[in-house]
């Protein structure tokens, strides 16, 4: 079987993208706009780029051709916070991921907690285990999608999520994205060591 994005209808190619390409880390994203009104959403086309500066992209789709919330808010502020999801924020994080309309507080419908951020405007996730406070480093346009580029310049990590000072990965229980209404809880951990090669 094969799977030909030239023939496959862009939504039945994403729905395939998203089935395979698992599990994806969430971008739990809090934004304010101009007016002072909160967003908070949930983004799967997340991840880390690199630490040096500490960078981490998110892919945000359009909506009907014109950008979301969450991007018009980042455009007008410069910031935002990607709040790490985890299985007891679960259920509350789908319900922001509802159309909502723009004066819509995210925060209010799903019974989450705006917490102030210490260098961003944006609020962050009071009950999230980690938070990370970014201002916009770059945004590239990619086909209908817009890659925003965000620079890390403060982590509120929770002391019940550490050990020793380091993530436990076992008290973090991070939240992964699959396809469909499928999620994916971290619960078995494989630790295989890296291969020690010497190199004259």
């Amino acid at each position: 079987m094969n799977f030909d994005p030239q023939i496959i209808a862009p939504t039945e190619f994403y729905r395939f993208m998203i089935s395979v390409v698992v599990p994806r880390p969430i971008a739990f994203v809090s934004t304010v706009g101009e007016n002072g009104q909160f967003n908070l959403a949930p983004f799967s086309y997340f991840n880390a780029i690199t630490n040096r500066p500490p960078l981490v992209g998110i892919s945000l789709n359009s909506r009907s051709g014109q950008p979301k919330d969450t991007l018009r808010n980042i455009r007008a502020t410069g910031d935002f916070v990607v709040n790490v999801v985890n299985e007891s924020l679960a259920e509350r994080m789908v319900h922001t991921s509802g159309d909502w309309p723009e004066q819509v507080d995210e925060f209010a419908v799903s019974g989450l907690t705006p917490a102030p951020s210490v260098h961003v405007k944006s609020p962050r996730v009071a009950e999230s285990p980690v938070s990370l406070e970014c201002r916009l480093y770059q945004e590239i346009p990619l086909g209908d999608a817009t890659f925003v580029v965000g620079e890390i310049l403060l982590a509120h990590v929770a002391d019940e999520v550490t050990t020793e000072g380091k993530i436990d990965i076992a008290k973090l229980k991070p939240l992964g994205r699959l396809g469909g209404d499928g999620y994916a809880a971290v619960r078995d951990v494989l630790h295989i060591a890296r291969p020690k090669v010497s190199r004259a």
